[in-house]
């Protein structure tokens, strides 16, 4: 769903993006090291500890892909469950959070 936005929200988004952008870049970055890491040292827990690093990082950059294609798709923002606005504080905090908090608590269970 698409919505016509106004300037102030235009830069907003603006700002929003440039911040994920640069955590995408992070990232990837971070992914990209812990894969050159060899994770042969010998020692079968540093191994699983580079793997669960590199899933946590995997992770993060198909939850900020995903805001990111969001905003181009003009639906940053709304809940992708009840349609409702996120409210500006949970973005602040968690700029991916794609449900309201009433959701994302049904969803945790």
């Amino acid at each position: 769903m698409s919505v016509d936005i106004d300037a102030t929200e235009r830069d907003r988004l603006a700002e929003v993006r440039a911040a994920l952008t640069a955590d995408l870049a992070a990232q990837t970055t971070r992914l990209e090291e812990l894969t050159e890491i060899s994770a042969d040292t010998g020692d079968p827990g540093e191994a699983l500890n580079q793997e669960a690093l590199a899933a946590a990082a995997r992770v993060q950059i198909e939850r900020i892909t995903s805001a990111l294609r969001r905003i181009a798709e003009g639906s940053y923002g709304r809940c992708e469950h009840c349609d409702t606005t996120i409210p500006a504080e949970r973005l602040a905090i968690l700029p991916h959070a794609r449900y309201c908090v009433p959701c994302q608590q049904r969803r945790n269970g």
